[in-house]
């Protein structure tokens, strides 16, 4: 059940294995109780990557526990912010409060270096989509 202070996000990827999966780490990470965060993709890959696992894990995150859901899996929740993942048209329309595109490269081919960018980059833009919303109840 949603606390009534709580914010509900959604990142979606097509796979639902890299991007929003780290996306949905890192919005539990930074956010604590204060953020509901669910990842989703609309062809899920059924497993999470091994590199975003292992860059999770020099996080201290573990990304083992997650798993890759579809978006029927979340069908009905409402969301206070859904954040696609450069996905383009394979992206589905989810009803939220708020919208945003973040246009990522996709890590899976990338060498350790890339795949870090894309990871930290993925963090940044969490902290400062979870300090909007802060501030939006404000």
């Amino acid at each position: 059940m949603n606390h009534p202070l709580r914010k509900r996000v959604l990142f979606v990827c097509v796979e639902n294995s890299n991007r929003s999966q780290m996306a949905e780490a890192f919005a539990r990470l930074h956010g604590g109780d204060r953020i509901e965060a669910h990842s989703a993709g609309s062809r899920p890959s059924g497993r999470i990557n091994p590199k975003a696992v292992r860059f999770m894990a020099e996080l201290g995150y573990d990304l083992s526990t997650h798993r890759s859901k579809s978006l029927d899996d979340i069908a009905g929740i409402a969301f206070d912010a859904v954040v696609t993942m450069g996905c383009g048209d394979h992206c589905p329309w989810v009803p939220a409060k708020r919208r945003e595109d973040w246009a990522l490269p996709d890590p899976r081919d990338m060498d350790d270096d890339g795949y870090r960018a894309v990871r930290d980059e993925i963090s940044a833009r969490v902290k400062a989509l979870l300090d909007t919303l802060a501030a939006n109840e404000a």
